[in-house]
């Protein structure tokens, strides 16, 4: 049973079944009391499978008969975990006092050892709440210097990954993300424990939400997933991943799989005094604020708010939705107001920049532009550049810039549409349409909103899609739209039908397809509602098609 140095447990490759090896352990222990690096692995896989105070307690157990065998290291070790645990339960003075400890006892046997750098990581952490960016990442630093010296995965993929969210934080991002996908080549290769495995998923992943790397957090979601699932009896990394999972499952259009998840990971989270619990419920809200299910919204919105979740700037665009511009510019002025950054000050200044523009204040909402711009360049990700080029091209919109509003969205489009990211696609989509209506190309603009209306459509997203039905339905939009609603292609297509033309004799005077020739017939036929060519002969004969065409007969 007895399992020694780095080899105590076995790495994250391995299928591992954690609440009946808790349960194996456990038995083993009561039959013969396990020595203290069996104990550890006990601790461990309690961990695992859940039981986060009897897993302290059994550690504690560890740490108490590795003193008294005389085994600093071991009991360092102990104390090392302990401190990780009870850091994960946010009690953070009793974790620092163990950190503290373990850290004591290396120093009196002048020991030099991986367990050194293990029991830095919670001095960074320290440093960290105290702002003290540049001091954490030193001690990151060091931690992992150590664990490459001793050849230890665990601690040096640690100690790699707390480094890259500090230098994310210090505004050297390119650097941060480095460090990212290097530590994720350990963990997918199996090189760390499982219990290290999950926390790099999560902080990992965590990064990339904050950044809005949605490539990076869409892959490693997957990877967490299909490592979770391997994992039988685990409970930790299913709560505020989850979370996250939600949001993936919302930016790719998948809507209902996003409740489902936001909903699993509520529940997996509840009473753990969790971020992720807010943000799970959060994450609910604003599904039932892009959907339209304004009671269902407002009382999640403030079951988020009772789990400590900021309502911003979710909650502004819900007011603005009902037609409250007042209360969601009071709200969004307030939020501008408090200190934030990143990507959550980015979206706020996202819906600033709506909520102003619905108030008709254009100077206010290019002030927030600017600051958009500035923070998507600084963390250099394509999902903030969007959000930013977005914004600015409904900025120049609303300031009578249609031309010069159209480079920055076409940019947007181009970037959501790159990432999977449909409904953020189809917004700019309405803006482009808008655009193209203020320049006199009402059909291009027609083009555009019917494409977001059918994304709007698919998803339930009934309030935009009510506000592009209205688009599509303005007196200007329908008074400048040709005979029935017809493209100037199908114009041409119903004349040269009219004349008696097959559909390979069209495809050949207008250089296209036969198969476009068939489709326009068939929009033709729709838009009308004709079913035969004669019909359509008529149509364009009573509604004075033909009198346009100057081409032979």
């Amino acid at each position: 049973m007895a399992i020694r140095s780095r080899d105590r447990t076995p790495r994250s490759s391995a299928r591992r079944d954690w609440k009946a090896e808790y349960e194996a352990l456990s038995a083993c222990d009561r039959q013969t009391p396990l020595d203290p690096a069996e104990l550890e692995q006990l601790g461990i896989a309690a961990n695992l499978a859940g039981h986060e105070a009897v897993s302290i307690d059994i550690l504690t157990r560890a740490h108490t008969a590795a003193l008294e065998r005389g085994e600093t290291r071991q009991a360092a070790r102990a104390a090392f975990w302990i401190a990780f645990a009870l850091i994960n339960g946010r009690e953070l003075a009793r974790a620092a006092g163990w950190a503290a400890r373990g850290r004591r006892l290396l120093e009196q046997d002048q020991l030099d050892c991986v367990e050194c750098g293990l029991l830095m990581l919670p001095q960074a952490l320290e440093r960290i709440a105290c702002g003290d960016l540049a001091g954490a990442e030193a001690v990151f630093a060091a931690a992992e210097h150590i664990g490459e010296r001793f050849s230890d995965a665990d601690l040096t993929s640690l100690a790699r990954q707390g480094r890259g969210r500090v230098l994310v934080g210090l505004g050297r991002v390119s650097e941060g993300v480095a460090l990212f996908d290097e530590v994720m080549v350990a963990v997918t290769a199996g090189e760390v424990t499982p219990i290290v495995a999950g926390v790099v998923y999560c902080s990992v992943i965590g990064a990339c939400f904050e950044m809005l790397d949605i490539r990076r957090a869409r892959e490693w979601t997957a990877a967490l997933s299909d490592w979770c699932a391997a994992q039988p009896g685990l409970v930790p990394y299913r709560g505020d991943c989850l979370a996250h999972r939600a949001e993936v499952f919302r930016l790719r259009g998948r809507w209902p799989e996003a409740r489902d998840e936001a909903r699993r990971a509520y529940d997996a989270l509840i009473g753990t005094k969790s971020p992720g619990e807010g943000a799970a419920v959060y994450a609910l809200a604003e599904l039932h604020r892009l959907q339209g299910e304004i009671p269902e919204a407002e009382d999640t919105y403030r079951l988020a708010s009772a789990h400590g979740r900021a309502t911003a700037p979710g909650l502004a665009l819900l007011r603005l939705a009902q037609g409250q511009r007042e209360a969601a510019r009071a709200t969004i002025d307030r939020v501008l107001a408090e200190p934030a950054r990143g990507r959550q000050r980015a979206d706020v200044l996202a819906a600033a920049t709506e909520v102003f523009l619905a108030s008709g204040d254009v100077a206010a909402a290019g002030r927030a532009v600017e600051e958009l711009n500035t923070i998507a360049a600084t963390l250099d990700s394509e999902a903030l550049r969007a959000m930013a080029a977005a914004a600015t091209g409904a900025v120049r919109l609303a300031d009578g810039e249609a031309r010069q509003a159209l480079a920055p969205l076409r940019e947007a489009l181009a970037i959501w549409r790159d990432l999977d990211v449909p409904y953020e696609a189809a917004r700019v989509g309405v803006l482009i349409g808008r655009a193209c209506r203020a320049l006199g190309d009402v059909e291009a603009a027609r083009a555009e909103w019917e494409t977001a209306a059918r994304v709007f459509r698919q998803f339930g997203a009934a309030p935009a899609l009510a506000d592009v039905d209205a688009l599509m339905q303005s007196p200007r939009a329908v008074a400048c739209l040709p005979a029935g609603g017809l493209t100037a292609r199908e114009i041409e297509v119903v004349r040269l039908v009219a004349r008696g033309k097959t559909n390979r004799a069209i495809a050949t005077e207008l250089g296209i397809s036969e198969k476009t020739v068939a489709r326009h017939v068939s929009n033709i036929f729709t838009k009308l509602d004709l079913s035969t060519r004669a019909a359509a002969a008529a149509y364009a004969f009573t509604h004075g098609l033909l009198q346009q065409d100057a081409g032979p007969t």
